[in-house]
This record gives C-alpha cells, structure tokens and sequence, in this order.
C-alpha cells in the first residue's frame, strides 16, 4: 500500500550521530526531531489551536482510549474527523490505547485475542483487539496511527516480557491486515522491556514488517534513566534508517537531549502541560514553582530571552498572584511557555544538528545539570 507519507532524512551530524528529517504527511510537513504536544481528549489542555500554532506545534497527540469512550469515534468521524473536530489543520497522531493497558492495568484482563477493560469513567465494558482499534483510529483519522501493543511493566520478568513482546507482533501483523486507510500510516511498535536482545529480536521483527515508521514502546516507565538510554543504544542500530522513530511518552529536557544523541526524531510527553496547569515552568536555568514566596516582587519576565506570549508580556510576581488565587489565566500563560520552551530546544536542536555541533551543544546543557 503506498501511503500520501515519507521521511526524508536530512542530514546527519558528524560529530555526535544525531539526525534531522522531514515528515512529509497528508496536512504538512514535520521538520524533525520534533517534540509533539499531548491532546489527550482532542485538545491540549489550556490551549486553543491558535495558541499552539504561536508556539510553534506542527504535530499533536490524541488518545484513542480516551477518545472512544468520549465522545464516541463514530461522533467524531460524523464530525469530519479529528482534524475538523477539533479545528485543527496540521498533522495529528493517535496511540493506540495500548499504554492504556498497562497504566490501567488493575481493570483490564489482557487475552490474547485482545483487552476486556473496564471504563475509569463508570466501570462499563469493553474490548480492544487489534481489528477494533483499527477501526477506532481509522474512525479518528489522524495522519499517523500507531499498532496496538502491550507494554511490560517495569520490572518485570523476563518470561512475561517474552509473552507480551510476541503478542506485540502478533497484534501488529492483524493491526496491519485491519488497516485500510491510505492517507493515513501505521507504525508498529517495538518492545521487549529491559532486555537487551528482546529489543534487538523485537526491533528485527518488527521492521521486517515494513511499517512507514516505528514507535519505541515500554520505555520510562519507572526504569532509572541510564537503563533507557542502554536500551535505545542496543536497539537502535536494528532501526530502519530511513523510517522515523518516534520515543513514546518521553519529553523532560535531558530525554529529549539524550533521546536525540541516540537516534530519536520524535517525542511526546504530558509533563510541558501538566506542570504548567501546577505552577512549574521549564526553563534554561532549571525548574520554577511559581507559588513560592521568593517571586512575590519579582517583576521580571519568567525568562529573559523566551520569546512566549507569556514572556513578552507578564512577570514572575504576576504569574505567582495567579497562581495563588487559582485563576485559569495562570494555567494557560504557564502551559503556553512550557510547550515553547520544549519546542525552541528542539529547533536550537535541529539547527545544531544540521551545523555538525550537536555534540558539543548537548554535552553543555545536560552538563550544566538544569534539564533533568
């Protein structure tokens, strides 16, 4: 099946590795590496479609569980799609559900055939199969959909992980049988937990398969740092060079920095909006919690040479009285300039890369020890 989406890789830099591309896809193009804003409930929480085009997203997030339950795949394909529904023109992609299972793990009763789980909303139920899941995301009509996975808890034990890793595959094969629409892509997922030659066999098995591009499944999900970075180094040289490879539900500065050193192009991650509806911003000089006391009189921009919407216009002492008095405005100036922030880095990111200096420009922030 040829689908209306390439990647078309750029450059490589030659003193670290790292590479730069471009994703070709039905509603534009995506300069990568990218970090990719989550909208789990077709919106990104605290953001209008125009706030995030001023912050510079090309690509969001939405989530096929969450979106089946509400408001219903069938409304929103009636409603044009995810695109139309939710009034967004750039690209889009959906996960699978398959984190899902794992983070829900205590409701659900994973079967071979699939995952009967209860509803978190009132205790409905409901089954997914890869067939199911395909139409769901078809239904949706994002640009990229990603196959329907397991993903091992972190630990566990090598059998069960050979267990969930093979049932991976064998979803992915039925996730590509079911999968009939040609402007969309569909990437497999690799697992294989915290084994080395589980990732290497999952890696294998799976670009033999031939998918337009490939998430990286079962990573941060409770395993220290070092132990994910060890698992993109072995897996990676068994990555399709020419597909993109896509971190899931990885984006804190220094992961996205190493992420990059290791191969990654694209990343996702709740914590840009979750910290920013609590009152922490990302920024070049560490984390900030604005409710603290010491920003009371600090009139002072958040970041000096952030160019935000949030930055150019408030202050620090501003944002702390909003946050103190619980008003939305808050919320939203913070999750603008932490979805900025993280989109910036990535473009310094790309332009290091394509000057053959990312090496030097990553080994100096994560040195200084703030992006963590």
């Amino acid at each position: 099946m040829a689908y209306p989406f390439t990647f078309e890789l750029k450059h490589v830099c030659q003193q670290s590795g790292a590479r730069c591309g471009v994703l070709h896809t039905p509603h534009g193009e995506i300069e990568t590496p990218i970090f990719m804003p989550v909208g789990t409930q077709a919106t990104v929480k605290a953001m209008t479609p125009r706030d995030l085009i001023d912050v510079g997203a090309n690509i969001i997030l939405g989530n096929t569980y969450h979106l089946y339950l509400r408001p219903g795949h069938k409304l929103v394909e009636e409603a044009g799609g995810l695109h139309k529904f939710m009034r967004w023109d750039r690209p889009i992609l959906t996960d699978s559900g398959g984190f899902q299972v794992f983070s829900l793990a205590k409701i659900n009763d994973i079967q071979e055939d699939g995952v009967l789980f209860r509803s978190h909303i009132d205790g409905s139920k409901h089954f997914f199969t890869p067939e199911s899941v395909m139409e769901i995301e078809q239904s949706l009509g994002a640009d990229i959909a990603m196959c329907f996975d397991e993903c091992a808890p972190y630990p566990s034990d090598r059998k069960y992980t050979i267990e969930a890793m093979e049932r991976t595959h064998r979803w992915a094969e039925r996730c590509k049988s079911a999968h009939t629409r040609e402007d969309q892509a569909l990437f497999g997922i690799v697992q294989g937990g915290m084994f080395e030659d589980l990732r290497i066999q999952s890696a294998k098995t799976l670009a033999d398969m031939d998918f337009p591009g490939y998430g990286i499944g079962g990573l941060s999900v409770g395993e220290p740092k070092h132990v994910m970075y060890e698992m993109l180094e072995t897996m990676m040289p068994y990555m399709p060079e020419r597909k993109p490879r896509y971190l899931m539900g990885v984006g804190s500065p220094d992961c996205l920095l190493e992420g990059v050193l290791r191969g990654v192009d694209m990343f996702d991650c709740v914590l840009q909006t979750r910290a920013g509806r609590n009152g922490m911003a990302l920024t070049r000089h560490g984390r900030m919690t604005l409710k603290n006391a010491k920003y009371e009189h600090d009139f002072s921009p958040l970041e000096e040479d952030c160019d935000c919407y949030c930055c150019r216009n408030f202050s620090r002492a501003y944002l702390r009285h909003l946050f103190k008095e619980k008003e939305i405005l808050g919320a939203q100036l913070l999750t603008m300039h932490n979805l900025r922030f993280s989109l910036r880095l990535m473009e310094d990111v790309r332009r290091a890369i394509s000057e053959d200096r990312f090496g030097d420009f990553a080994r100096e922030l994560l040195e200084q020890g703030i992006y963590d």
